[in-house]
């Protein structure tokens, strides 16, 4: 089996964990991520609009939006690197690709932390997305200019062992849970 193979196996398997965890999710799946956010009140950073059974980083981006710029990302192109625009907790939004909210009017800017979304990842900070690569190639051009802090943000049961993973594929410095949260040394 290719590695493209893998790939898609271990997506529809995660796709099911993640399934069903959303289905019984509880409310304040965020905690943990507010309380690792609360450690870098005002630095700029970018979240995401959850799409489908996604875990979602709302209630922890309201709470940064009151100490600096939040942002969600904008698809510019295929096969490019996402762009952020600023996001308010109230603000007017419109549709985006795939079926994400984006702010209707873009105010764009380079955050230093990025919320990853993710469809599994692994305990040493691998990271199985949707396979567009949008994130990966946002992240080696962030780390290009600047320390860029990648946090994933999933249940716990999107946990995988043996990711097929590539040489592209951007490590993430942490994962925070609903239950937990494990960080891996890169700054």
């Amino acid at each position: 089996m290719d590695l493209t193979e893998q790939k898609a196996q271990a997506r529809k398997s995660a796709f099911a964990r993640r399934k069903q965890a959303h289905e019984t999710r509880r409310p304040g799946v965020a905690g943990h991520l507010s309380e690792v956010l609360a450690g870098y009140r005002g630095v700029p950073l970018a979240g995401y609009m959850p799409i489908r059974t996604e875990i979602s980083p709302l209630a922890a981006m309201a709470e940064a939006a009151a100490y600096g710029s939040v942002g969600v990302p904008v698809i510019s192109g295929e096969a490019q690197p996402l762009n952020f625009s600023r996001w308010e907790p109230e603000g007017e939004m419109r549709d985006g690709p795939f079926g994400a909210q984006i702010p209707a009017v873009d105010d764009f800017f380079e955050p230093e932390i990025l919320i990853v979304p993710l469809v599994a990842f692994d305990t040493a900070g691998g990271r199985l997305g949707y396979g567009g690569g949008f994130y990966d190639r946002t992240l080696e051009m962030l780390r290009a200019k600047r320390s860029t802090l990648a946090i994933g943000f999933a249940y716990s049961a999107q946990e995988a062992d043996d990711l097929p993973l590539e040489n592209t594929d951007q490590p993430l410095d942490m994962i925070v849970t609903e239950a937990s949260i494990h960080e891996f040394g890169r700054k």
